[in-house]
C-alpha cells in the first residue's frame, strides 16, 4: 500500500484574517482566478490551503501563489447553484473576506524518489504553486473534462516540466489536440510512467485518487502517496 504522511498546519492556522478582492478573471465558462491582498502576517507553504468564513460557510481553496508572492491567487470552481463561488464570482472588486490559515499538510516533500503530480479539474492549483516556487523535475498529469479546462498548459509547457494533459470524454482523431492523451489519467499515467517507485502527489476528486492509488500498488511497489481531495 502506497506510504502516506501527514503533519499538523500551523498553530496560528485558526487565526481570522481579512483580505480583499484585487482581481478576477475568467481561464474557462466555469473557472476563475482571483488575486487577493496578503495580510502581512500570513505565511504558508506551497501546496496549503485558506478557508474562507462566510456568515455560516467555510471554504476551502488551495493557494496558487508562491510562499513569497505580495498577492493571493486562487483557482475557483464556478458552480452556479453552489454556496460560495457565486459570491466569488459575483462579488465587486474592493469586497473583502475573512479567510483562516494556512491549513493542510499537502506541501512538497523532497526525497531521492523523483515525484509525479496528478490533478483533475482545479486540483492542478497546488502544483502550479509547487512548479512557481521551484520545484523541478517533476512528472504531472492533469485530467479534465474538454481542453479548454486544462488550465496553466501555457505555463507548464513554458517551464518544459514533462507533462501530459488527459481528455476522458471521446474525442474524434481531428478534435483531440496535439500532445493530449485520450483517456482517463490512470490509464495515461499506465501508458507513460515507468515502472519504478516515486512520491505521487494527487490532487482532485475521489475517484480519480482512488483509482490512482490502486494503481500504485500494483504498478509502482514501494512508492509514497500524498492525497488532497478536491470538490
Amino acid at each position: 500500500m502506497g506510504k502516506e504522511i501527514e503533519t499538523p498546519s500551523p498553530k496560528n492556522a485558526d487565526t481570522v484574517q481579512t483580505t480583499e478582492l484585487l482581481n478576477r478573471h475568467w481561464l474557462s465558462k466555469n473557472v476563475f482566478e482571483i488575486e487577493l491582498a496578503r495580510p502581512k502576517s500570513f505565511a504558508f507553504e506551497a501546496g496549503q490551503t485558506i478557508c474562507f468564513h462566510h456568515e455560516s460557510l467555510k471554504r476551502y481553496y488551495s493557494l496558487l501563489s508562491t510562499p513569497d508572492d505580495p498577492i493571493l491567487k486562487l483557482c475557483v470552481h464556478h458552480v452556479p447553484k453552489g454556496l460560495f463561488s457565486p459570491i466569488l464570482a459575483d462579488a465587486e472588486i474592493g469586497s473583502r473576506f475573512k479567510f483562516t490559515g494556512p491549513h493542510g499538510y499537502f506541501t512538497f516533500k523532497p526525497s531521492q524518489r523523483d515525484p509525479v503530480f496528478v490533478a483533475t479539474g482545479t486540483g492542478i492549483a497546488p502544483f502550479v504553486s509547487f512548479a512557481r516556487s521551484g520545484i523541478k523535475n517533476f512528472t504531472l498529469f492533469h485530467e479534465a473534462t474538454t481542453a479548454e479546462e486544462i488550465y496553466y498548459q501555457s505555463y507548464f509547457k513554458k517551464i518544459k516540466s514533462t507533462y501530459h494533459p488527459c481528455l476522458p470524454s471521446p474525442q474524434t482523431a481531428a478534435a483531440l489536440p496535439e500532445g493530449m492523451h485520450q483517456g482517463h489519467v490512470a490509464a495515461c499515467i499506465k501508458a507513460n510512467l515507468p515502472r519504478t517507485t516515486y512520491d505521487f502527489y494527487l490532487c482532485g476528486h475521489g475517484d480519480m485518487i482512488r483509482n490512482v492509488t490502486l494503481l500504485v500498488d500494483e504498478w509502482f511497489t514501494g512508492s509514497y502517496v500524498y492525497t488532497e481531495v478536491f470538490f
